[in-house]
């Protein structure tokens, strides 16, 4: 049950984009094409999870025993950062169509303060419960936290792509034309999202 509720609050209640407004620069950049969107959110859901992974088990292992913490948001960069060139090189490979229709949005990952978010809300929030020792149940909890957080953001950039592709077909007054239209419609899919705040 408790997992149940880590995964709705992240996707819906917490949203991490509509709720705590974080990674909006690559949200409103990549989002004018679903199938951008999607590659994109792909590749935030690898990078914030793995990432979470990676700095949780840095935090705990190497950063705390040795009285490090004060290093945390650098170390936690520089784990993205080569995450990232990591997902970059295998999305070449795999996937050139993406990786070029990406383009530069694919390095503003390392940048993107909602991969960086994640990590330090894990490490701050330590999530632990039941008769399983703490640093497993956290590791877990950690986990499944920072995938659902990552589901959520790949919802909201997913939803909005689609509804701008519409507006594209639309009359828009022309003050309202591309940005202007664009915020107006994140401000009422925030409203939107937060009726769940009741759920959790």
């Amino acid at each position: 049950m408790e997992y149940f509720l880590i995964i709705v609050s992240a996707i819906f209640v917490n949203n991490i984009l509509l709720a705590q407004f974080l990674g909006i620069c690559p949200f409103l950049g990549v989002s004018s094409r679903l199938s951008t969107a999607t590659g994109m959110s792909g590749a935030v859901c690898f990078v914030i999870t793995l990432a979470t992974v990676v700095t949780y088990l840095l935090n705990r292992y190497v950063l705390m025993p040795f009285g490090l913490e004060f290093l945390q948001t650098i170390a936690f960069i520089l784990v993205i950062a080569a995450l990232v060139q990591m997902v970059e090189i295998v999305l070449k490979k795999v996937s050139p169509s993406l990786y070029k229709a990406l383009g530069i949005f694919l390095p503003l990952i390392t940048t993107n303060c909602a991969v960086l978010g994640v990590a330090i809300t894990v490490v701050s929030k330590e999530f632990s419960f039941g008769d399983a020792p703490a640093h497993l149940m956290g590791l877990a909890e950690s986990t499944v936290y920072a995938f659902a957080t990552s589901v959520g953001y790949g919802l909201a950039m997913i939803l909005f792509a689609g509804i701008r592709e519409h507006l594209e077909l639309n009359n828009v007054p022309k003050a309202f034309r591309g940005l202007p239209i664009a915020l107006i419609t994140v401000s009422i899919m925030a409203m939107a999202f937060l009726g769940f705040s009741g759920i959790v």
